[in-house]
């Protein structure tokens, strides 16, 4: 099953200071059909204003990983971490069983990123954070992992959960697969730039494609294209 989500169906919420769009129900967006995809919980496409950003909030319970894709973000939180994390470049934050954190645009031009929830395999914990840079270049023409909970995917930022967050760039006229573990797997792919097709759909980018009960799955790049893809279970 391959259901193509285009973004101009997306939850909006326009601030000013932030321009939000929602995969699935976030705050006072709701749609009964899309709450969640397997572990998936969230999945917001934001555009933040310069010197703007999320004052200091709580969380807990939850795995929440960070895509730049333009821009940066900088981030702090109670455990006394901050850091600054670049375009292309991943941080995630394992609310555990509590943590307070902020994340603020502090550059002289927007910031554009996904914000993930992913729901963890077991509540509380001590809470924590990470991040890391991938270069764009080590992704060219297959899948990295960026954050997981496999314990083979060495390089990637850990998360609690039975979950992948994958990045690819595939030039015009190439193709990647992926392969889960098993078919029952529920995948989201999002293409952060350029277009592709997958099977018979065409998405653009920011649309999102819901995809289970599919053994693998081939990507071609209809322009150039920077992929992100979560395997959750």
């Amino acid at each position: 099953m391959i259901e193509h989500r285009p973004f101009d169906t997306l939850g909006k919420a326009n601030h000013g200071w932030l321009d939000a769009n929602h995969h699935f129900s976030f705050a006072g967006y709701h749609d009964p059909e899309r709450v969640n995809w397997g572990a998936l919980r969230v999945w917001n496409d934001d555009i933040i204003a310069p010197k703007n950003g999320f004052p200091t909030h709580p969380h807990r319970d939850m795995e929440i990983i960070t895509y730049v894709r333009t821009g940066a973000i900088t981030h702090r939180d109670s455990m006394g971490n901050e850091g600054r994390t670049e375009a292309g470049d991943v941080q995630v934050m394992s609310a555990g069983n509590g943590v307070q954190h902020s994340e603020f645009n502090l550059e002289d031009e927007e910031t554009t990123l996904f914000q993930i929830w992913i729901i963890p395999s077991e509540r509380g914990g001590q809470p924590g954070w990470g991040a890391r840079k991938f270069p764009k270049d080590d992704r060219a023409g297959q899948f990295v992992p960026l954050a997981s909970g496999a314990a083979n995917d060495d390089d990637a930022l850990n998360i609690r959960t039975d979950a992948r967050v994958l990045g690819a760039t595939v030039k015009a006229g190439e193709s990647v697969t992926y392969t889960p573990a098993a078919a029952d797997r529920h995948l989201y792919l999002v293409p952060a730039t350029g277009s592709i097709r997958i099977g018979n759909i065409e998405a653009k980018a920011r649309d999102g494609i819901a995809i289970t009960k599919e053994d693998s799955i081939t990507i071609t790049a209809l322009e150039d294209s920077e992929l992100v893809l979560v395997d959750a279970a």
